[in-house]
Formats: structure tokens, sequence, C-alpha cells
């Protein structure tokens, strides 16, 4: 029987392959340069880890095809079919700005142009009922106008279509007569949902990027199964579960942004095996942070996100921050005379002053290997540092212009970038209402262990974990995830006047398509978890919290209650005397997929010796500090800091004043003072 599973993620420098027998738990990796194709880059690295598709259970993949499709604007040429007279909702758009004080930023344009957003005559009311049919003639023509402009996707987005969508369905079915290859999205079934713009929004990315991707899965899923792969290849999406290519076809835009949610699920199921329910992930790489948050075992999800700001994907998504903080970021002064670090960062090329491919201007790589906390080779000697280079353009950039020693100054570097990285955390936690010294800090990404215990203290966090690979934490995201897709449908009701029986018709009719849906994708009856929850407001308000609802609502005001229990804690006040509003009802679907299993590991006794010493700086002071070798430390080894703990995806700085601890699942877990 096959007994591998892999897990891959591809980012814009490398490719990382996660690889777990299913008999022994063992885990491997591999790491491949990512290419100008993705898929030449995973099969790459699946030869390089020597993977007999033939012996493959489970393959999935995080990818950022849909991400960098709306990014870079490479999208297929794509039409919009609106209700006459509203051609330009998704330009007109909100009135809002992504930078408050700069009058002359303006929005990027949408992804479809005027010219290919065209209208028919139909009409559907604020009650739903069909007062306009569509005008069958019109819709024909429109039709024959498309295709002869060879549009190659096409969102159909008629007003108050979420809660009557017949007049998109007649549209649907003109468009797939005269264009039966073309992928058509219509807004009744990609988000049933108020609030034009955003429904809108939504059903555009979609369509604009089902072309690309359904090429894409498709066209990796051959590879595999030429390879000898027999299974459904599974994709991540952001709402933290998989979808098989079949779904893909019909919800593309939940492919964008999926390779940050594997980050966060990772970081959730590691922090759960170490005994804490909540936790905060900090994925830090060459160029960003991702700052995630779990609370009692759960990621917290929302709806208000965008790859371009006015552009929102209202598709349920794990909440991820996303700075300019990495190894590559560059430290600068701007007009007032202050040191800053990123977003700009020297990226992969020419990279770090100590490269040495030219870049002079001094990084968060360059203050690290200054100060002694990063060694002179990473990736398992594949790239060598030159500290030298490093000092002097800490030197140059910082130390001269601000009067400081050059250790001074690469520790006022570091200062800085985890003083926003800091700030980050603040926004997901504080600002959320959580208090993060409840919280444990999972340090991942090829340069979270070198800040996670300062970012800790500078927030009281007790306990920093940093997992057995912190690389490719992410890849790993992509074993520990089940099939999930999530439903929603408008319920906009005053409590005191909600049915409950109605509620409860609402949502037997979307656990229908659930069960439907996971059945079609191969889940066992089972193997399916339905959660509800219930969007809720009080009366005026337009933005809503979700309240968990029971599998059988009986009590309109046992929901009222935790809605404002939810409120008190989200924003610090409730007012119970207040009318309260149901806006939307919600449904996860789960079917269950066998997780991943790490083996455990007993402690032996054994204390390791360090592979080597070297000068470190902590706050202002050189320690002669030892160097262990990752591999070398067993379970169950328990020591003080100062030490550097390197391997090949990562390097860990353990500071003075700090105890660590090899766990049973060879996890390092940092105890923080203060």
């Amino acid at each position: 029987m096959p007994n591998l599973r892999v897990a891959v993620d591809v980012g814009g420098t490398f490719t990382d392959i996660c690889i777990m027998d299913e008999t022994t738990g063992a885990i491997r990796i591999e790491k491949t340069a990512s290419t100008r194709d993705p898929i030449d880059g995973i099969m790459s690295g699946v030869g390089k880890a020597g993977i007999d598709l033939t012996q493959v259970a489970l393959f999935s993949h995080g990818t950022t095809v849909a991400t960098n499709a709306l990014i870079t604007r490479r999208l297929p040429r794509t039409a919009v079919v609106g209700t006459q007279g509203f051609r330009d909702v998704i330009e007109i758009r909100r009135a809002n700005k992504e930078d408050l004080w700069d009058v002359y930023k303006d929005v990027v344009k949408p992804y479809v142009p005027r010219r290919d957003r065209l209208t028919v005559p139909e009409r559907v009311d604020a009650a739903g009922r069909v007062v306009e049919p569509l005008d069958e003639a019109a819709a024909r023509e429109m039709a024959r106008i498309l295709k002869r402009r060879g549009v190659e996707a096409i969102a159909v987005c008629f007003m108050n279509a979420y809660l009557n969508g017949a007049n998109e369905r007649a549209m649907q079915a003109i468009l797939r007569e005269a264009m039966p290859d073309v992928p058509i999205s219509i807004s009744s079934v990609v988000l049933p949902e108020i609030f034009e713009h955003e429904r809108f929004s939504t059903t555009v990315a979609n369509a604009a990027v089902s072309p690309v991707v359904v090429d894409y899965t498709t066209r990796l899923g051959d590879r595999l199964a030429r390879e000898g792969y027999t299974r459904d290849l599974l994709l991540l999406h952001t709402g933290g579960g998989v979808m098989t290519p079949a779904s893909v076809k019909d919800f593309a835009a939940r492919l964008a942004g999926s390779g940050i949610a594997a980050g966060a699920i990772a970081s959730r199921y590691i922090a759960g095996l170490c005994g804490y329910p909540n936790s905060i992930g900090l994925d830090m790489g060459g160029t960003s942070t991702d700052v995630s948050l779990a609370y009692d075992g759960q990621s917290r999800v929302t709806k208000d996100w965008h790859i371009e700001f006015g552009y929102p994907i209202r598709f349920s998504s794990i909440e991820v921050l996303t700075i300019g903080a990495g190894g590559g970021s560059l430290a600068w002064t701007d007009p007032a005379g202050s040191l800053r670090n990123g977003p700009q960062s020297a990226g992969a090329h020419p990279g770090p002053a100590c490269y040495g491919n030219g870049n002079r201007q001094p990084t968060n790589t360059d203050a690290n290997v200054t100060l002694g906390r990063l060694g002179t080779r990473l990736a398992g000697g594949k790239i060598t540092l030159d500290p030298e280079l490093a000092r002097t353009a800490v030197a140059e950039g910082v130390a001269k212009p601000f009067g400081l020693s050059v250790p001074d100054a690469a520790d006022a570097i570091l200062r800085v970038a985890n003083a926003n990285m800091s700030d980050a955390v603040r926004l997901i936690s504080i600002s959320r209402g959580y208090d993060p010294r409840d919280f444990a800090l999972v340090a991942f990404g090829g340069a979270g262990a070198l800040h996670g215990v300062d970012v800790a203290r500078e927030l009281a966090i007790p306990v920093v974990i940093v997992p057995p690979n912190p690389g490719v934490t992410s890849a790993l995201g992509c074993l520990l995830v089940d099939m999930q897709h999530d439903f929603s449908q408008s319920c906009m009701v005053g409590t005191e006047e909600a049915d409950p029986a109605a509620i409860e018709a609402q949502f037997a009719e979307i656990e229908r398509e659930a069960l439907d849906r996971l059945t079609h994708e191969g889940v066992a009856e089972a193997d399916i978890l339905l959660q509800r929850s219930v969007d809720m407001m009080y009366r005026g308000q337009w933005r809503s919290l979700a309240v968990q609802a029971p599998s059988r609502i009986v009590s309109i005001t046992e929901l009222v209650a935790k809605f404002h229990a939810e409120h008190q804690r989200e924003y610090n006040f409730r007012r119970d005397d207040a009318p309260v509003s149901l806006f939307r009802i919600n449904l996860k679907a789960t079917g269950l997929v066998p997780k991943a299993e790490f083996p455990v590991h007993e402690p032996t006794g054994v204390v390791p010796s360090p592979a080597g010493s070297r000068p470190v700086w902590f706050d202002g002071t050189e320690h002669d500090t030892p160097i262990y070798q990752r591999d070398d430390l067993p379970c169950g080894f328990d020591w003080v800091g100062p030490a550097v703990v390197e391997q090949v995806d990562a390097t860990v700085v353990i500071p003075p004043g700090t105890r660590a601890e090899v766990d049973k699942y060879l996890n390092i877990l940092i105890r923080v003072k203060g």
C-alpha cells in the first residue's frame, strides 16, 4: 500500500518539499530552486528527493499561482455581465483609501476594463422577487459579442442575485451554449451575500484566475499521474483546508494566498502538540513576516482581505498579517534622521551585503552576521556569508551616521526590525482583545528563530516554540489539513422577529449542498464534520461578529447572549439593552483526512557537546557562545543560554537568561523571563 505523504510549498526563491512515512512517522525535507514554471521546480524536487510517486498516498500543495496572477495582472481576457445601469459597480467600489492621508494615491484599475463590462436588462427586487426576467434576446446578442471578442472567462454579476439567482443562472446557460469551453462564474454561487461591490469583486477575481489555475492544476495532475501518482491532487486554500481540482474549477480564487495559510495551520498544530491551545505564529522569511493567531485551538478567520487594495475577495480566510520584515529587509534613514527597517528588501538578488553580490546597504541578515548570531554558512554550505562585507555595510550605513560602534549599530538595526514585528503581533492580538501573555510564540521560517525570543520579550510572551524544521514548516502545514468548504447565506432579520425554524431551514439547505460536494470529492459520510456560525450585529451597525451556533437552533436568546459576550471580548464593551440583528449564516464543512502523526521520542539522558563556539553580542555585551547542531540535540536536553543552534534551514538564537529544552517531538521550547 502507498505509505508516503508529500507536501509541497512553492516560494519565490525555493520550493520546499516535506515527505512523511506513514509507517514510521519519519519526516525528511528537500529544498530546490523555484523555476519559472512552478511545476518544473516541483518535479525536480520530487526527483531530487527520490520520491516514488507510486508509493504516495497523499500529495498536497500550497501554490502562489492565483496570487501571482492577480498581482502581476497576467490574466486572461475577462468579461463582466451586469444588470443594466450598474456597469461600474466594481470601479466605483468603496469610498475608502489605503493611505488615508495621501490624497493623490489612487486605487489600481479594476481587473476588467470598462469596455469588457457589459449589461443586459433584468431586475430582481430587494425581497428577491423577479421584477423583470432576463431579456433572452439581449443575452444572446451579448454572448455573440463576447465570443467574437475572444474572452476567456466571464463573471455574471446581477443586482440582488444573492437573494434569487434565477436570472444569473439563465444568463449562464445562454453563455455556456455559445461558449462551452469558457469558465463562467456567477455571483449567486460564488458569494451569495449582500453588498454588491464585495460580491462582484470576488466573482470577478474568481473568474479571472480560473483559466490560469485550472490550466496549472491540470498540468500538474497530469505530470504526477505520468510518474505514477494515482490519487487526487489536494490544493490548499486560504480557509485552511484543501480542495480537489474539481472544486477549483468553480472556486479558483480560494487559492489566492494559500501559501501563507499553510504556515498558520502548522504553527497552530505544533503549539497544540506542545500543550498550548493559544498560539501566535511568527513566520519570518527573506522578504516578509507573516503573523497569525490561534485561540483555544482555532485559527482566527476573516473575510476582510484582498490581494490588491480596493478589490476584496470575500472567501473565508485564515487571518494572517504580513509586514515587510525579513532577512533581506534594508536598514535606512528617513528624512527626519530616524533609523528605519524595511519594507524595502535586497531580495534574493543581490541579497544582503554579506552575499557578495554588490549590495552595500545593511540588512537584518548583515546585522545578525555582524553580531555573530549567524555563522558564515547557510543551507548546509550552499550559501557562504562574508562577515567583513556585513560589518562594512553596517558601519557605513548606520554606525557612522549615528555615531555608534559597529555592534551597537547592528543591534539597533535588529531592535527596529523586532519593534516592527512586535507591532504586527499587537495588531493581531491586543487589538483583537487577546493578551499575548496567554499565548506561546511559534517562530519559524528561515529567520523566525533568530528573532523569536526578542519579540517574545517585547510582548511578555512566556515561551517560544521552534519546530524541528523551521524553514519548511509551511510545507508541513499542507500535511495537516482536511477537505474544507465554507458556505454562507444572507439572513437579515432582527432577533426579536427571527424564527428558529426558518433559520434551521436555511442551514438545512446549505448543509445538503455541503454534503453533496464532499461526497463528490470522495469523503465518507462518517468523516464529514459540519460547523455552524451566525454573523450578528447591533442594530444600525454594518460590521458583524461571528457567533458559534448549535447543531440545532431552538433559542435565539442563546445566540444573543453569545453575541454580547463576543462583542465584549473583541471590542471591550457590550450593550445588553440594544437590539441585535442577524446578518448571515455560515457553515464550515470539513471532510476529515488522516493526519500526519509525528514520532514520539524518549529522553536519552545524553548531554551533547557543542560543535564549537564563537563570540556573539547580546544587549551590548560580547559572550563566548556555544554552537550546537540541531541534529545532535536529543529529547530531554535542557540548557541555559546563551547558545546558538544551527541547522540546514534555520538558525536558533537562545539569549542569556533564557532556558531551552527539547521536547518529545524534538521541538525546542525556550522559556522567556519577564
